[in-house]
């Protein structure tokens, strides 16, 4: 019979025992915005789901698109001027 040995160190609480750095906080800190903007159009297509959309509905979703393709022009702007050296 063949043994099966582990090639890879094991798993403890103790290799996962650490904390983001600041970069990575600062990183998601840039990105909030646009991942509130995703719910709230993530929330608006789910109250259109089960019955067909109404006006009020169709608006909804198109401000909550809006307000993605927003956020997602600003933090572009932003990671741009960060990476050229400028002040975001």
């Amino acid at each position: 019979m063949k043994t099966i040995a582990a090639l890879q160190a094991l798993v403890t609480t103790a290799s996962l025992d650490f904390e983001p750095s600041a970069v990575e906080l600062d990183a998601i800190e840039l990105e909030t915005p646009l991942i509130e903007a995703e719910i709230s159009l993530l929330d608006a297509e789910i109250i259109a789901i089960d019955r067909p959309a109404s006006e009020l509905d169709e608006r909804r979703i198109r401000r909550a698109r809006n307000r993605v393709l927003a956020a997602r022009r600003d933090l572009t702007n932003r990671v741009g001027a960060v990476r050229s050296g400028g002040v975001a």
